[in-house]
């Protein structure tokens, strides 16, 4: 099974309407910058990740690291928003808080022929030297989840969709801060859910 892998593809603007990590969520005008429930910190935007006609905004606590809850689907440290991608504006940055990653990088798209994400990304990155060029995946399954873990959408009770991987980013000095571990999107496209997580 081949995987889509997101790979880096140098910087970007901050309010690019093109896949990216960091920079500036674009959001409808309404929009309330989201808030930890474990230390109630704003929030640090990690990704903006366009895809089947809908924009997914990723965010995660980066206030106190390693101390806010980031493994329950909807509440902690972690949050996802699913929107349409019409009428979306750059959001206001709230002044205080670990709100905003240390570079905007674009992202691509790559094709590796490999079963397992993570052989994946093991052959691209030793394709092009450098183990961290990719950023995570398109669609596939998830590395880590069993039927029992799955989350379902608290709205309709249907499994969520597994969307993407999020690695933690380029370069460690301005990097998402996920222990190491993956970041797993999913969503529920019928209801305009998402929920982000993340596992060492």
């Amino acid at each position: 099974m081949a995987h889509t892998l997101m790979v880096y593809d140098g910087t970007t603007d901050a309010t690019s309407v093109g896949p990216r990590t960091g920079g500036i969520p674009l959001a409808p005008a309404d929009f309330d910058w989201p808030r930890c429930d474990t230390c109630g910190g704003a929030m640090q935007f990690l990704a903006h990740l366009p895809f089947d006609d809908t924009v997914v905004a990723v965010f995660s606590c980066a206030n106190e690291p390693g101390q806010c809850a980031q493994g329950e689907p909807f509440e902690g440290g972690n949050r996802a928003f699913l929107f349409p991608p019409d009428g979306l504006v750059p959001a206001t940055v709230p002044e205080a808080g670990e709100t905003r990653l240390g570079a905007v990088t674009a992202i691509r798209t790559e094709v590796v022929d490999e079963d397992a994400y993570d052989d994946a990304r093991g052959v691209y990155g030793a394709r092009v030297g450098r183990g961290r060029a990719v950023l995570g995946s398109w669609g596939g399954e998830p590395d880590w989840y069993d039927a029992g873990g799955w989350p379902s959408c608290p709205q309709c009770a249907r499994r969520m969709d597994f969307t993407a991987h999020l690695e933690e980013g380029y370069e460690r000095r301005t990097a998402a801060d996920f222990g190491g571990g993956l970041g797993y999107v999913l969503t529920c496209a019928p209801c305009t859910r998402a929920v982000f997580l993340t596992r060492g």
